[in-house]
């Protein structure tokens, strides 16, 4: 009999354990956004596109006009609308180019993967920099949309980063006009 009430406590005294402490799930991680940036930031623009049906890509440019940009700032990443892009520095401004997911002919929202950081609306998008060698967050919660466009061949190569630094201009051929 006293053994019976020793089982009876223990599990008493384990269900009442259970109930106060319990199993810990994983947290989401909550960043903190930078509210004072280390540079200046212009309206952000961003643009869909449609790649034609042999290709059937569709994705977002994304345009960040920044100025004045600290030395020790480095601007790196952009995500917008469950995508991620890297920003490079292109005609004085900082472009993306977003390539949706699932491949299409028209431009569809990609659904939001499980290790996607954020939870953002439709026209609000976190850029990330690097500053000092820390990575840090600054939310824009307005984008201005711009006409979409169609690429029949797909993006153009100004976006691709294996495209060539050089262009044929007006003035090569005034040149050989002149040999």
């Amino acid at each position: 009999m006293k053994s019976l009430k020793k089982v009876a406590f223990a599990i008493a005294f384990a269900a009442i354990i259970s109930t106060t402490f319990q199993c810990a799930s994983p947290k989401a991680v909550t960043t903190q956004f930078e509210q004072q940036i280390p540079f200046n930031l212009k309206p952000v623009s961003f643009q869909e596109w449609y790649a034609g049906i042999k290709v059937g890509a569709t994705g977002i440019n994304v345009f960040l006009p920044v100025t004045n940009v600290n030395q020790n700032v480095t601007i790196d990443s952009i995500y917008f609308r469950n995508l991620k892009g890297k920003l490079e520095k292109k005609d004085g401004k900082y472009v993306a180019v977003l390539e949706n997911i699932s491949k299409g002919y028209t431009f569809r929202k990609s659904e939001r993967p499980d290790s996607y950081p954020f939870t953002l609306l439709d026209y609000e998008c976190v850029i990330s920099y690097i500053e000092n060698g820390i990575t840090k967050y600054h939310k824009i919660t307005q984008l201005n949309e711009v006409a979409g466009t169609y690429y029949e061949n797909g993006p153009p190569s100004l976006y691709l980063k294996a495209a060539t630094a050089g262009m044929a201009t007006l003035d090569d051929d005034e040149d050989d006009d002149n040999d």
